[in-house]
This record gives structure tokens, sequence and C-alpha cells, in this order.
């Protein structure tokens, strides 16, 4: 759990780095600022999309998953319970740099196999590698959401205190096509979100969130 304590610490320390030049940033650079999240995000989930697609086995799975995750997303209404939560307790837009740095910290790759990878070997280069490079993006979005992107970090332990957790125990069944699946699906809802950060297309990107559950059931049956 060391590499997931880095992680979450360097997201929290860079979230209040980052609040600290908020209110001295200008307008035009908190809008150079969110141009850049925005295409981060996409060029992050257009990599993903590009490395793991092509080993994908089960070519079909990512877009059953997002289907059939985004009608239970829609009738649960994740993104509008989620947006009434946070605008509850803070102002200005906190609820969509909130998400984006929950699918950014979350869903890529080497946050879900550096856990994975911490358990099963006590090699903590993954969780070390992303803790930095979150620690940077948190600055980046905490200039522009505040010091409430900090949240993320807890969720971010939460995700891979989890993952670690389930990967000791099943130290012999952890199954790398269904990591590939994961993280095709982690990239499509980054990509997303990096679309909507751009006003390009405002995706409910949180609605999508119970598709990464469909690879994870459809293997149990498989396996």
């Amino acid at each position: 759990m060391l590499g997931t304590i880095f992680n979450t610490m360097m997201i929290i320390a860079g979230s209040i780095v980052g609040s600290i030049f908020k209110n001295g940033i200008k307008d035009e650079y908190h809008h150079i600022l969110m141009q850049a999240m925005g295409l981060a995000a996409m060029g992050l989930g257009i990599n993903a999309l590009v490395q793991h697609l092509p080993s994908s086995k089960y070519p079909v799975l990512f877009i059953v998953s997002l289907a059939i995750g985004g009608l239970l997303g829609q009738k649960l209404n994740l993104e509008s319970k989620f947006n009434a939560l946070v605008n509850k307790y803070s102002k200005g837009n906190l609820a969509e740099g909130l998400s984006t740095a929950i699918l950014l910290f979350c869903i890529g790759s080497l946050s879900i196999l550096g856990p994975i990878e911490a358990a099963l070997n006590k090699d903590y280069t993954y969780l070390l590698t992303n803790g930095i490079l979150d620690g940077i993006t948190s600055i980046v979005l905490a200039t522009t959401f505040g010091i409430g992107i900090a949240i993320s970090g807890i969720v971010l332990f939460v995700w891979q205190g989890s993952i670690y957790l389930v990967a000791s125990l099943m130290e012999h069944s952890i199954n790398n096509d269904l990591l590939n699946e994961l993280t095709i699906i982690g990239g499509i809802l980054i990509l997303a979100s990096g679309l909507s950060i751009l006003g390009i297309k405002k995706c409910n990107t949180l609605n999508l969130l119970p598709s990464l559950m469909i690879p994870i059931i459809v293997f149990l049956f498989i396996h």
C-alpha cells in the first residue's frame, strides 16, 4: 500500500499547491489551462484505445459494456446526483473538475496495473510513476477548480486500495484480458471527459461508469 499512499499524497499536495496559485491566475490563463487539460484527457484516452483495442480478444465487449452500463448509470442518474452533492458544499464548477480528476487518476492503466503489480510482485514502479504524473496533473486542475480536487485523492486511495486487496486475495486468478477490456473502456471514458472539458460535446461521463462492471461480470461467467 506504500505506492498508493504516495500516489494519494501527491494528489493532495498538488491540489494544495494549485489552489494557492488559483486566485493569482487571470481568466485567460484559466481558459488556456482548461483547454490544455481537455486536450491532455483526449490524448490519454486515445492512447489507451490505440494501445489496447488491437489486443482485445472480445472486440464487441466494450460496445456492449458501454451500452448496458450507460443505461444503468442513466437509470441511477449518477451524474446528476454527484453534481448535486458536490454543488451543495462548493461553488463554481468543481463537480466537472472533480469528475474529470477521478477519471484521470483512477481509470488510467498505471492506476489499475500499479496496485496489482504491488500486490503480486512488490513492484511499486507503476505507482511511483503514476504518483508523480498525478501530482503534476492535480496542480493544473486545482489552479482551475480549486482545493476540492484533493477529494479525488481520497477516491483514488479507496480505488487502488480495493484493487490491491482483491489482487492479493486472487493472486492466481488475475486475467490480463480483463485488464485490457477495462483499460479500453477507461480510455473511452477519459476521452469523453476531454470532449466535455473542451466544450465539443457534453458527455454524461459519470453515467457511463457502470460500464466498467460489465466486463468483470462477463469474465466471471466465462471463467
